[in-house]
């Protein structure tokens, strides 16, 4: 089995996020396992460039400086990022945070040398590159701001992984940024919508499990009845007041009435001031009732979750009683 140096991990690390199989993913590290080059401000670095299919060390890199980036100043450049401890581990990544969509880099005259500014002066459309920076210095120059002691647990160097991807002006950015969103929220409406059915099977079980009797509004969340009341419905925009407590469905209690003070909250219906779920349940009640509210997580807090006691995807249960309509 290849035997993998550090810097060559990373390597695997940066050509895996580019698409290649595994074979040749071990195949470009072992042969690009040359040293780092040097920059005159101190920052290692190895960039690449696709040549006929294959990722090939660029030979003509500068350790001054890129003599061609004064004609990309003014421009925005397209990349994926991922920053990365001493020990590997993963502290940002651009595929991730933002939705897998590239980190738009305005270029601009490098005043501050050393840091990540000054590294990504040095990449053209296309280039791929690990920079290997020392921690302080980087947080000092490029953040403004003393390393964080977790950090220089792991060691005393970070990496940024780069991807290059393509030059723009600022209105093929904005443009650009535009069509990026759109592609990002149908993708995002297609996930919620597969995620909803399959809270859906999940809640009817939970309703079967504990014998109760469900009903669903036409936007997905579920309710049951546990004490009908005898007043109005209320009608969006209208003021509601509701007792509640929050609970997953293993049981555990995340937020309450009694958590904060035992009064009702009171906010408009329908408006969006609350989660969708609660629009959607406590429309369907009268006033006077206590209900469960069953509610998927596409209409809950969805994959990103809400403090450290709701996860992300989770299903939620409230225990509710509709107080009153103004």
């Amino acid at each position: 089995m290849l035997q993998l140096h550090r810097s060559s991990l990373l390597l695997v690390v940066l050509f895996t996020a580019l698409g290649f199989s595994g074979q040749q993913v071990q195949a470009q590290a072992r042969v690009q396992a040359q040293s780092f080059g040097r920059t005159a401000s101190g920052i290692e670095y190895k960039i690449y460039r696709n040549t006929t299919g294959r990722y090939q060390l660029r030979t003509d890199v500068n350790p001054a400086g890129d003599p061609t980036y004064s004609t990309r100043v003014g421009k925005i450049l397209a990349a994926h990022l991922q920053y990365r401890t001493a020990k590997d581990s993963l502290l940002f990544s651009t595929r991730k945070e933002l939705m897998g969509m590239p980190a738009q880099l305005p270029l601009a005259e490098v005043k501050v040398r050393g840091g990540i500014e000054d590294a990504v002066a040095l990449l053209q459309p296309g280039d791929s590159a690990v920079f290997r920076f020392n921690v302080d210095s980087v947080f000092a120059k490029s953040f403004r701001q003393p390393a964080p002691p977790f950090m220089k647990k792991a060691g005393n160097t970070m990496t940024v992984l780069a991807k290059a991807q393509k030059l723009m002006t600022q209105e093929e950015a904005s443009a650009d940024q535009q069509k990026m969103m759109e592609l990002a929220r149908k993708k995002a409406e297609a996930d919620a919508a597969r995620l909803l059915q399959k809270d859906d099977l999940q809640i009817q079980a939970y309703l079967k499990k504990n014998n109760l009797n469900g009903l669903k509004t036409t936007g997905g969340t579920y309710y049951v009845v546990t004490k009908a009341g005898t007043g109005p419905k209320p009608q969006t925009g209208q003021t509601v007041s509701v007792l509640y407590k929050g609970t997953l469905l293993d049981g555990k209690v995340f937020d309450s009435s009694e958590k904060q003070g035992g009064k009702p909250i009171s906010f408009a219906l329908g408006v969006g001031q609350v989660i969708p779920g609660w629009d959607q349940g406590l429309a369907a009640l009268t006033q006077g009732t206590k209900a469960i509210l069953l509610v998927p997580s596409p209409l809950a807090y969805g994959s990103r979750g809400a403090g450290p006691d709701i996860p992300a995807n989770a299903i939620l249960r409230f225990d509710v009683e509709l107080v009153e309509v103004k």
